[in-house]
């Protein structure tokens, strides 16, 4: 094996198609674009998802989906989770000494028949009950 005699697999490799090189090539005279119309003519281009003038699929569907970009904070309901109520202050590093927390988790909302009597405990802006 040498630089000298690569070549490619049999089969890999093919001639590309000459197309309006005379009849006798099968693809002479109108070069296989077909007789008159649109697409026939030099400098056709589609636009995309040009269906002809019928109203495009993109625009027959409804349209769906939002993101809000608001973060949304991680809910922990008191009544179930007794470790949060038990402690003295509350704040986002003393929950996630008691109760296991993602590290993206930037915003903490309690939850539950008594989370309203937790707010006097909570010295951190990222922690909230629910205002009911």
């Amino acid at each position: 094996m040498g630089l000298h005699n690569l070549q490619p697999a049999p089969g890999s490799t093919k001639n590309r198609k000459r197309v309006g090189r005379g009849q006798g090539s099968g693809t002479g005279k109108t070069a296989g674009r077909g007789h008159k119309g649109q697409k026939a003519r030099s400098g056709y281009k589609a636009k995309r998802g040009f269906e002809g003038g019928q109203m495009p699929i993109q625009k027959r569907l409804p349209k769906i989906g939002f993101t809000s970009r608001v973060e949304k904070p991680y809910v922990i309901n008191v009544e179930k989770i007794k470790a949060v109520a038990e402690l003295s202050e509350i704040s986002l590093e003393t929950i996630k000494s008691v109760h296991k927390l993602d590290k993206a988790v930037k915003r903490v909302k309690l939850i539950g028949a008594s989370a309203k009597d937790l707010a006097a405990k909570i010295k951190d802006d990222a922690v909230t009950t629910s205002g009911k």
